[in-house]
This record gives structure tokens, sequence and C-alpha cells, in this order.
């Protein structure tokens, strides 16, 4: 028996492929696979535990009671989960898992990439890993359907491409579930300050259709998930995502998933689809986790019909940027929309923008807040609520500056109820920057 990467550590000790195999032959001559079907996850471990432990103190090398303890887990990972993946899934600090190949694994921790000791035994190994969870989801990964997205039972996001497209070998990305944080964490952690909070809270309110727009990684899921707690309890929400990751705390929530096509090609649900379907279904509001195609012009015209008050989100690196995107994303759309209507429906139905950025220490924060001023079918025209003054030095990557809030935004969030935020004037009239 070989045992890879023995060191102090029980964690750095390892077994390679033949080992796995002996041991997994091992455990399945000893217990009752009818009998595991019958049990939770959690029990469905303990069990393998207590077994394996009790072959490898009969069978297994002499090592440590903590080696042995690490070995049974590695070998109950291989079985139930994702192998040599199970810990970094473990590890609450990791946002994102890199494998660039069976030897080259990367982990992202508070926005910084670091290269992690682990590695495969096996390009083997690491299509064993993948095909379990493609399986998952009723999919299938090779030669001829090289690229593949799926979710982890976890609510994980996983992208897989293969060999010939990736040249050295399968790429596995997996993307961590967000957590759901609270605006009040958000300031906390420096994302935001209060009186933007503050802001955005009035603007949800108010039944403001409101954009989040980011580049990779920003955090708009999670800035997303925030505002949303701004909704009322009583109201009806109808979420539509790609891959399901809010996590809504009201009562009446109806959560939609997009589907993709199954190895025979048929079977797809789009997110547009689900957009139209959710007009029928009386929603007060209707939040999509990110627009990326067609399915955006059914959402501005859903915000222009009387769901006021929705949300998404758009990749883009600027608040300038996420209108240009969304007139591009609109005439996607299989319906040919000449130019100045698409402009006329964006101008309707977007208020505000919320822009964020990732500053060079990596950390997620609010960069701009911005309303749409421009009206009918003129050119575009953003004017700023709330920028971000950069400066590398200050520990956030600098300071949110309050610029002025138009009076009809002003007029809109006190008829809601709410007083215009503290520190925000408000403009008699504002102009803005045409966007280009």
């Amino acid at each position: 028996m070989s045992l890879l990467g023995r060191s102090r550590g029980a964690a750095d000790v390892r077994l390679d492929s033949a080992d796995v195999a002996s041991f997994r032959a091992k455990l399945l001559h000893e217990i009752d696979l009818s009998e595991l079907t019958a049990l939770s996850a959690a029990q469905r471990r303990a069990r393998l535990e207590r077994v394996l432990s009790s072959i490898m103190a009969r069978q297994g090398p002499m090592i440590t009671l903590r080696e042995r303890n690490a070995l049974v887990r590695q070998l109950v990972d291989e079985a139930l989960g994702l192998g040599i993946l199970e810990p970094l899934l473990d590890d609450e600090t990791v946002t994102e898992i890199m494998v660039n190949g069976p030897d080259d694994i990367y982990v992202e921790r508070a926005g910084r990439i670091e290269r992690v000791r682990l590695k495969f035994t096996s390009a083997e190994q690491l299509y064993q890993t993948i095909d379990r969870i493609v399986a998952n989801v009723n999919r299938r990964v090779d030669e001829s359907s090289p690229m593949v997205d799926a979710r982890l039972a976890t609510g994980e996001r996983v992208n897989v491409i293969v060999p010939p497209l990736a040249l050295d070998g399968p790429v596995l990305t997996i993307r961590r579930f967000p957590t759901p944080y609270t605006l009040h964490q958000l300031i906390e952690m420096g994302s935001l300050d209060r009186p933007t909070a503050e802001l955005l809270v009035a603007c949800v309110r108010a039944r403001l259709n409101l954009v989040v727009s980011g580049g990779t990684g920003s955090g708009k899921t999670t800035m997303l998930n925030a505002l949303s707690s701004a909704i009322p309890d009583t109201e009806r929400i109808v979420t539509i995502e790609d891959s399901a990751e809010l996590k809504l705390q009201q009562p009446h929530v109806v959560r939609l998933e997009a589907r993709p096509a199954n190895t025979e090609g048929s079977g797809l649900v789009a997110i547009r689809d689900l957009v139209r379907n959710s007009l029928r279904m009386r929603p007060d509001r209707i939040i999509v986790g990110e627009v990326r195609g067609g399915e955006t012009l059914d959402m501005l015209q859903a915000m222009n019909t009387g769901h006021e008050g929705s949300l998404a989100t758009v990749h883009a690196n600027s608040a300038d940027d996420s209108i240009i995107r969304l007139e591009t994303l609109a005439s996607m759309s299989e319906v040919p929309v000449p130019s100045d209507t698409l402009r006329d429906q964006i101008n309707s139905a977007i208020e505000v923008v919320v822009q964020l950025s990732r500053t060079a220490g990596g950390r997620r924060r609010v960069s701009e807040v911005a309303t749409l001023v421009s009206r009918h079918r003129e050119p575009f025209r953003l004017a700023p609520i709330t920028v971000l003054d950069v400066d590398p030095g200050h520990p956030e990557g600098g300071e949110l500056r309050p610029i002025g809030l138009p009076a009809t935004l002003a007029e809109r969030i006190r008829r809601a109820g709410s007083p215009p935020p503290a520190g925000l004037e408000v403009l008699a009239g504002a102009s803005g920057r045409e966007v280009s």
C-alpha cells in the first residue's frame, strides 16, 4: 500500500487511486447498499465512517489514529462527495474553486486567488469527480459534449470544460453559493455606507425599477438579495434565475429556475420562457437573477406594464455600460425591434442603477448609484446620485460622495411614505451625462 504525501499533518496523508479502489471494494463487501438508501446523508456518512474505521484498523497501514481518521474521511469523500475538493467546499472562506487539471488547484479567498497544495492523484480521478457532478443533473461531458454547466445539491454553480477544448486537461470551476448578507452586514463590511443603504431601501419601497450592475464576482447577487429584504411581506414575488441562488425571507415567494437541454438536446427552458410565464402568475414584483439575452426585452415590458419595483442584475463594468448592454441584450430577441423603440422601453422602465466594483484589494463595494433621467426616445442620460471617490489608501477603496436626488425621485419616495434620505440634496432638475 502506497501513501502519497506522508508528513506530520494528518490532512497531508493521501491514498493513491489504487488504494482508494481497494478500500472501496472492501467497503462494498461489508455494507448493505439497500440499508444505506434508507438513511439520511449524515447517517450514511457516519455509517460508512464506522465501517471504514473498522476495515482500516484490521487491514490498513500502520499509522496514527489521527492519520487514520483523515484517510477515512478521504475515502468517504470519494464515495459520497467530491473527493479532495470536499474540504474546500466545507471551508466557508473559499468563494471559488478552480481546478486546472489534476495537479493545479486554486481557490479564491477574500477576493484573492491562491494556489492550494491539494491535487488529484490522476486525470482519471478528476474525470470521476466531474462525472459524479454532471450525472446528478442528468448531463454528460465528453469529446462530443465538452462543455457543461451544472449545480451541486448544496447550490454551488459548476462549469466544466474538457479536452479537446481545454488543452491542458479537464478544467472544473465551482462558484460557491453567495452568503445572504443583510444590508446592515454589507455596511459593516464596507460595501456601502448607511446613507446609500437608506437611499436604496427607500427606492425599493417606492417601487422603483432597479438594476444592479457589475463585473464578474462583484457581488451582484449578494446585493440583490440584500435589497430584496426591503420588499414588504404582503407582496407576491417571483424570482427567476439561471441557477437558484437568491434566498428571500418573505413568506410569499415563487422561485423559478431555468433548465438546460438534456443529452438529446431537448427540454430546454430558458430564462425568457420563465419571464413570459411569470406574467401569468400575478406577481407584484419580478426579480431576475441576471439578464443576458432576449429575456431583457420581456423584463423591460414587464416593468412597463404594471410590475413596478422589479429588480434585475446585468453584467457590465460601469453604470453607463449597463444601459448600453441592456439595449444590446434586448435587441437579441427574435422579435425585431427598432432601436428608438428599445430606447423608449429602457427610458420608461429603468429608474435606478446600482453599480458594483471590486477594489484593488479585492473588496466588493458600491461605486455609483445613478438614475436614468432621459425620457421616451431621447438619448440615454444618467444622473449620479452618489459616487465613489476612489482612494487606494482607504481601507474600503474610497468613500461614497452624495451628489443629489432628482426632485422626481424624491417625490416618488415621499409618496411611498418615506422621507428622502438625510444628507442628499433634492435637485430641482438633473440633466445627467449622456451615455454613448
